[in-house]
């Protein structure tokens, strides 16, 4: 089976820019990230699976027949895809009622290693991680 480009890219495009909003600060932004990188799994899935050929059914040669197996992960991806995308707009509606924002705010442990000086003996992560405070 030859590669079509076009997919190439459109999966590409889509999975990149899944990746970006997902590492942005807001929520809505994470939301969308995630439901791009899902509908990219969905396309690279229902990609690998080939073109449609007939419904397996008995008396017909393996060649003809499509493999139910990549149709059947990317059953499974939507319903993964849907619960994550429930469970990060309940989250990000939660955030909205009680911060009145949805930018996730910094952990006080980063803001704390972020600020602590680096001695010359050890490095700064090894001192957040015995819990020293110098």
């Amino acid at each position: 089976m030859p590669i079509n480009i076009t997919l190439v890219v459109v999966l590409a495009v889509v999975y990149s820019t899944g990746f970006y909003l997902l590492m942005q600060r807001s929520l809505m932004q994470v939301l969308l990230g995630i439901v791009l990188v899902g509908h990219g799994a969905n396309l690279f899935l229902q990609a690998a699976g080939g073109p449609a050929g007939e419904p397996a059914t008995a008396g017909k040669p393996v060649a003809v027949v499509s493999d139910p197996l990549p149709q059947a992960m990317a059953l499974t991806a939507v319903v993964i895809t849907f619960a994550v995308t429930v469970l990060l707009l309940a989250l990000a509606y939660r955030a909205s009622v009680l911060l009145e924002d949805d930018e996730v705010q910094d952990d006080v442990e980063d803001r704390r290693i972020r600020q602590a000086p680096e001695s010359e003996d050890e490095p700064a992560s090894v001192i957040s991680l015995r819990g020293d405070t110098q």
